[in-house]
């Protein structure tokens, strides 16, 4: 690397571009790459613990409830999409770790920005548009039938339980797709810094 493009990258890092070598630089990149990617590894850890306690409470409510048929459908449609939900979340979580120290940052780096890619702007990236309402509903029936401790049908003939919930929902739905949104923007901006990262690496060779 030119000594003019190594000081550039480290104003642009906004470090000090005193004695800093190209091992130093490369040190740097790694630090920051892997601590953005720890992030998301955070998120994904989680979202699988979420994901873990809720099958838990959709499984033992259910068994608690082993005369209403329609309670254990739903804590039972909800729980095989959890439970699918659970299983992609381990099976990101490995991937965000997998080879972190067997290959070389850069190898290492790119894969993962293909992954994270493929997550916010692939083809299934826009799925929790839809499975957010359908989620949202499920458990919201689930817990709310529950600690009514009456049978579900019971339940919805009681027109101040059906006006509450009408009332709820577009209240729910909305938390729920902003916080989403939200963390979406937080997540693709953090991407888009990997990206940057991974080009400082590159130009380091």
């Amino acid at each position: 690397m030119e000594t003019n493009e190594l000081q550039n990258t480290w104003k642009e890092l906004n470090m000090s571009t005193k004695l800093k070598t190209k091992e130093e630089l490369e040190q740097v990149l790694t630090r920051k790459s892997r601590q953005t990617l720890n992030q998301f590894v955070v998120v994904v850890g989680m979202a699988s613990l979420v994901c873990a306690v809720l099958v838990t409470f959709l499984f033992f409510t259910a068994m608690n409830r082993p005369d209403d048929k329609i309670y254990q459908l739903n804590n039972l449609v909800l729980g095989l999409v959890t439970v699918i939900a659970l299983i992609s979340s381990l099976y990101s979580w490995h991937r965000l770790q997998h080879n972190k120290y067997e290959l070389s940052v850069k190898v290492w780096l790119e894969n993962n920005i293909n992954l994270l890619s493929g997550w916010l702007s692939g083809i299934h990236s826009r799925l929790y548009l839809f499975l957010i309402p359908f989620i949202y509903i499920l458990t919201v029936l689930s817990i709310h039938v529950y600690f009514e401790n009456k049978p579900f049908t019971e339940v919805f003939r009681s027109a101040e339980t059906v006006i509450g919930l009408l009332v709820a929902a577009p209240v729910g739905l909305f938390v729920s797709y902003y916080v989403a949104r939200k963390i979406r923007k937080q997540y693709s901006e953090k991407l888009e810094y990997l990206k940057y990262l991974y080009n400082c690496l590159c130009r380091t060779d």
